[in-house]
C-alpha cells in the first residue's frame, strides 16, 4: 500500500516538473529557492596575481620544478630551453631513417627555393642558401615543434623586399644588405620578447580570416612580380601591385619580351604544376612534387649551357659565392639614420614570420596529436633569426609547402632538419658553381608554382558561409594587399580585426527567452519558435560582460525590449528576468547601468530580477550594494526559479 502511495506521489511530482512553473495557482506552495551563493572575498593583491597567472602563465610552466632536487631542477630547466635534450633520450636508427628521408627530401625542394626566395627580397641567392643552413640548426636544438621546416619563405621575402626597397632603393648598395641583416635582428629581438615577456596572445589578433586574404593577395603579388623573370622583361616596376605590374608587362609586349625565356618557362611552369597535381591526387607521390623544383633547375641549367641561350637574351643567375656564411655582426646598424627603418621593418616581418610559423606548427602537430608550446617556438624563431642576422642569414620562417612534404615524407624529429641544414651546407661549400647558368626564368616558375597553394579559395568560400564579417575581413586583406601593397594589405587586416573585436565588446547581443513546453527550460524564442512567452513576464539574456564600452547599450536595449513587448502583449510587463550566466564580468559603469535601468523600470512599474549571475558579478553587486536595492529576494539561482516566484503574481 505504501508503495502504490509513493508511487503516485512521484508521478505526480513529475507531471509538477513536466508542467513548469506558470501552471501554478495562487495559494499553490512554491519549491524550494536556492539563493545565489557570494563567493569569499579576495584582496586586490589576489586578484591581480590570477590575472597575471591566467594571462600569461596559464599553462603553469614552472609546475614541473615543485619539489625536485636541484641537480634535476637544472636539467628540466635545460629541457625547456633546449627541447632537443629530451626527445634525444629516446632517438633511435628507426626514426634516423625516417628523418633522413624526410630531411633529402626537403632539402631537395629548399635549395632552388631558397635562391628564388632570395631574389623576392632583392638580395643575392647566396643569402637564401646561408639563411637554411643556420636557422634550421638553431631551431632544431630549441624548438618545439617536430615537423616544421625552417627557411627563407615567399612572403616574408616579398614583404622584407617591400619595405626595404621603400628605404633604401638601390638595392645593389652595400647599406640595403646592412639594413637587410639590421631587420632581420629586430625580427628576431622581437619574437624573442614575446616568448620570454609570454605575450603571444598578441598573435591571435590577427584574425584567421585576415590571414588567409593577407596570404591570398601576397601570393598573386608574388606571383605578378615574377611576370619580370617568367616573360625575360629587363626594365621592370618595383612596385607590387596588379595595376603598377600588368602596365609594365603591357608596356614591354612590343621590345621587352623574350620568347625563349618565355618557352623554358612556360615548359617548366607547366611540369611543376602537373608534379603538384599528381602529388595531390596521390599522396604517394608527394616525392614527386618535392623534388620537381630540383629537377627544374638541373634541366634548364645544363639546357641554358649547352645551348648558350644567354648570349640570346635568357637573364641567368651567373654567380653565387662559395664558402660558409661569412660573419655579419658587424654590418647591423645599431645607430645612424636607418636604425629606427630596421627596428620598424623587423617588427613588422618578426610579427608575420612568427603567425606563420606558430600556424604551420600546430596544423602538423594536431594531425600528430602533440602540443607546440608557443612561447617556445617564439623563442627558438627569435634565437635563431638574431644568430641568422650575424650569419650574414635574413629573415627565416616555417614553410608550408617544405613542412607538408617533410610531413609526408615520415620526418619523426627535427633531425630532418639538421640533415637538410647540412645538404644546404654542401651544396654552398661545393656546388654553387654549378647554378652559374640557371636562367630566372626558372626561378620565376618554381616561385609561382610555390605560392599558388597560398591561395585559399575553399577558406574563403567557408567564410562567406559561415561569417560574413570574416569574409569581409579576408577580401579587404586581400585587395589591399594586390591593390597597393603589402604593407596596406597588412593594415587593413589588422583594422579590420580589431574591428570586429570593438564591434562584439561595443554591441554585444542580447535575446528574449521563451519556455519550451513541457519543460523548466527558457532559450532563445528566434532559435526555439515553440518557446512560450510567460505573462505578465520578460525574459532577456546578456551574451556578454558589461563593460565601460558597452553598458549603455545593454542598457538601452533592454528598455527597448520592454517597450516593444509592453506593446504587444495585453496584459503588459510586471517583472524583466535579466540572465545573467553569460555575464562573466561587470565593472562600475556596469553596475551603473544596472542601477539606471532598475530606478527606469521601477518608474514603469516593473519589478527587475536577475537570474544565475557568476561569482565575479554577484560580489560587485554586493560591493556596490546594488543587490541590497534590487532586493534580494530578486536575485536567483535559474530562471525557472525566478518564474515559479513572479509568474503567479505576473498572471491577470
Amino acid at each position: 500500500m505504501s508503495q502504490c502511495v509513493s508511487e503516485e506521489v512521484a508521478a505526480k511530482a513529475m507531471e509538477e516538473i513536466r508542467s513548469g512553473p506558470p501552471s501554478r495557482h495562487h495559494g499553490d506552495t512554491l519549491p524550494y529557492i536556492h539563493k545565489v551563493g557570494a563567493p569569499p572575498k579576495q584582496d586586490l593583491l589576489t586578484e591581480i596575481k590570477h590575472a597575471v597567472e591566467e594571462t600569461f602563465f596559464p599553462d603553469n610552466p614552472l609546475g614541473h620544478f615543485k619539489n625536485q632536487p636541484r641537480k634535476r631542477k637544472f636539467f628540466l630547466g635545460l629541457q625547456t630551453v633546449f627541447p632537443i635534450f629530451e626527445w634525444a633520450r629516446g632517438y633511435n636508427l628507426a626514426k634516423f631513417k625516417g628523418d633522413f628521408v624526410s630531411g633529402l627530401t626537403i632539402a631537395s625542394l629548399c635549395i632552388p627555393q631558397d635562391i628564388a626566395y632570395a631574389k623576392l627580397a632583392n638580395l643575392d641567392p647566396k643569402y637564401g642558401l646561408y639563411t637554411s643552413f643556420v636557422a634550421p640548426l638553431v631551431h632544431a636544438f630549441m624548438g618545439s615543434s617536430r615537423d616544421i621546416a625552417i627557411g627563407p619563405v615567399a612572403v616574408v621575402s616579398l614583404l622584407l623586399g617591400t619595405l626595404l626597397t621603400d628605404e633604401i632603393p638601390d638595392y645593389g648598395s652595400h647599406d640595403y644588405l646592412r639594413l637587410a641583416f639590421t631587420a632581420t635582428f629586430f625580427a628576431g629581438i622581437t619574437q624573442m620578447a614575446l616568448g620570454l615577456l609570454r605575450l603571444g596572445f598578441l598573435i591571435d589578433f590577427l584574425s584567421h580570416a585576415a590571414i588567409v586574404g593577407f596570404m591570398g593577395g601576397a601570393a598573386i603579388a608574388i606571383a605578378l612580380q615574377q611576370l619580370k623573370g617568367l616573360l625575360g622583361i629587363q626594365h621592370f616596376t618595383k612596385k607590387t601591385d596588379i595595376v603598377s605590374v600588368m602596365g609594365s608587362v603591357w608596356t614591354n609586349v612590343h621590345h621587352g619580351w623574350n620568347w625563349q625565356t618565355i618557352v623554358i618557362g612556360l615548359a617548366l611552369l607547366a611540369f611543376l604544376l602537373a608534379a603538384k597535381c599528381m602529388a595531390k591526387k596521390n599522396k604517394k607521390y608527394f616525392w614527386v612534387a618535392a623534388i620537381a623544383p630540383l629537377i627544374s633547375v638541373i634541366v634548364s641549367t645544363l639546357f641554358v649551357y649547352l645551348t648558350r641561350a644567354d648570349e640570346e637574351g635568357v637573364s641567368i643567375v651567373r654567380h653565387i659565392d662559395k664558402g660558409v656564411n661569412p660573419i655579419s655582426a658587424r654590418e647591423i646598424f645599431f645607430s645612424g639614420k636607418y636604425l629606427g627603418a630596421g627596428v620598424r621593418i623587423g617588427v613588422v616581418a618578426g610579427m608575420i614570420a612568427l603567425t606563420e610559423a606558430i600556424a604551420i606548427g600546430r596544423t602538423f602537430a594536431a594531425m600528430k596529436d602533440y602540443q607546440v608550446d608557443g612561447n617556445k617556438e617564439m623563442l627558438a624563431m627569435g634565437t635563431m633569426n638574431v644568430i641568422g642576422s650575424m650569419t650574414s642569414c635574413y629573415v627565416a620562417t616555417g614553410s608550408f609547402s617544405r613542412s607538408a612534404v617533410n610531413f609526408m615524407a615520415g620526418c619523426q624529429t627535427a633531425v630532418s632538419n639538421i640533415v637538410m641544414s647540412m645538404v644546404v651546407l654542401l651544396t654552398v661549400v661545393l656546388l654553387t658553381p654549378l647554378f652559374k647558368y640557371t636562367p630566372n626564368t626558372v626561378l620565376a616558375s618554381i616561385i609561382i608554382a610555390a605560392v599558388l597553394g597560398l591561395v585559399d579559395v575553399n577558406a574563403a568560400v567557408l567564410l562567406w558561409k559561415v561569417d560574413k564579417f570574416d569574409f569581409i575581413a579576408c577580401m579587404g586583406a586581400f585587395f589591399g594587399v594586390i591593390f597597393k601593397d603589402v604593407e596596406t594589405g597588412l593594415l587593413v587586416a589588422v583594422i579590420i580585426s580589431f574591428a570586429k573585436i570593438l564591434l562584439q565588446v561595443t554591441r554585444p547581443r542580447t535575446a528574449v527567452l521563451g519556455r519550451l513546453p513541457g519543460t523548466t527550460v527558457y532559450r532563445n524564442i528566434l532559435q526555439y519558435p515553440k518557446a512560450t512567452h510567460v505573462s505578465g513576464m520578460l525574459i532577456i539574456r546578456v551574451d556578454s560582460a558589461i563593460y565601460f564600452s558597452n553598458c549603455n547599450y545593454v542598457k538601452d536595449r533592454i528598455l527597448r525590449w520592454v517597450a516593444d513587448e509592453n506593446a504587444e502583449r495585453e496584459e503588459g510587463i510586471k517583472y524583466l528576468v535579466v540572465e545573467m550566466s553569460p555575464v562573466t564580468d561587470i565593472d562600475t559603469n556596469g553596475i551603473h547601468a544596472l542601477e539606471d535601468l532598475y530606478k527606469s523600470l521601477q518608474k514603469r512599474e516593473i519589478q527587475l530580477a536577475l537570474a544565475n549571475p557568476g561569482p565575479i558579478v554577484i560580489e560587485k553587486l554586493h560591493a556596490s550594494d546594488l543587490a541590497n536595492k534590487i532586493g534580494e529576494d530578486s536575485i536567483f539561482l535559474s530562471v525557472a526559479d525566478a518564474v515559479a516566484t513572479f509568474a503567479p503574481k505576473a498572471e491577470p
